[in-house]
């Protein structure tokens, strides 16, 4: 019995549509990574781009657990000296890109590496009930059926 590895030939990429309206944070984050990388399917090769394509809507009303919305704070670095600046996720979630949010936490799921940013480049996040993708004719993935702790009311 020969390991099955596939080639570009054999990969057979889908559009899927998630509506994050009322989801978890991590929990959707975690089924996109799973997606992005193709390991849903029987045929998953660990160094082939083989996941689908994912477009989310509705990024601006995500939901987190516990007190993460005022408590967990993401920082970063102008380049400056005493260049550390930092926000709390609601402040992000209320600024002008709330899409950034789920992106990182989709980025920090994924393993370090070329593949990895090939990988992030299918992810498409908008912030309203919008996208422009009509045309690809998107399968609609129901993350909220899937398991009751995926939804939380805000």
């Amino acid at each position: 019995m020969k390991t099955f590895s596939a080639t570009p030939a054999d990969i057979d990429k889908k559009w899927i549509l998630i509506d994050a309206e009322g989801v978890v944070l991590g929990r959707l984050a975690s089924i996109i990574a799973m997606r992005l990388r193709g390991k849903h399917k029987a045929t998953f090769t660990p160094h082939m781009d083989m996941g689908d394509n994912v477009i989310v809507i509705n990024a601006d009303k995500i939901q987190m657990t516990g007190k993460k919305r005022t408590d967990k704070v993401h920082y970063w670095h102008t380049g400056y000296p005493g260049g550390i600046k930092s926000r709390t996720a609601g402040q992000i979630l209320e600024g002008a890109h709330p899409e950034r949010l789920v992106t990182k936490a989709v980025q920090r799921m994924l393993p370090g590496g070329k593949l990895s940013r090939q990988q992030m480049t299918n992810l498409r996040v908008y912030a309203g009930a919008e996208h422009p993708h009509e045309a690809q004719s998107p399968e609609v993935l129901d993350v909220k059926s899937m398991n009751p702790k995926n939804t939380r009311e805000g």
